[in-house]
């Protein structure tokens, strides 16, 4: 994932940034193909940090394929939403 595909996915980087920002005093402008463990410097502890805010501020459950597979800014969009749409269509 490239470009940030739709209205909804600047809306998903901008609230991965605020998480960045709030939990891990990260500052700085993400783009989909951004390196998310490089960019934020994370190590195990930051890494928790950041999936257990992110499930919290998206109302979704990662699983353990999920943050195997980030990489990058784009990637975590995808499972974001991914995750979104399943828990959505299960209520």
């Amino acid at each position: 994932m490239t470009p940030l595909a739709d209205g909804e996915d600047r809306e998903i980087v901008r609230g991965i940034e605020e998480v960045a920002s709030r939990h891990l005093g990260w500052e700085g402008v993400l783009e989909p193909a951004t390196p998310i463990a490089e960019a934020m410097a994370l190590d195990s502890l930051r890494r928790l940090t950041l999936v257990v805010e992110i499930e919290n501020r998206f109302r979704v459950c990662l699983e353990e394929e999920d943050e195997a597979a980030i990489e990058t800014v784009g990637d975590l969009v995808a499972a974001i939403k991914r995750r979104s749409r399943e828990s959505r269509s299960e209520n």
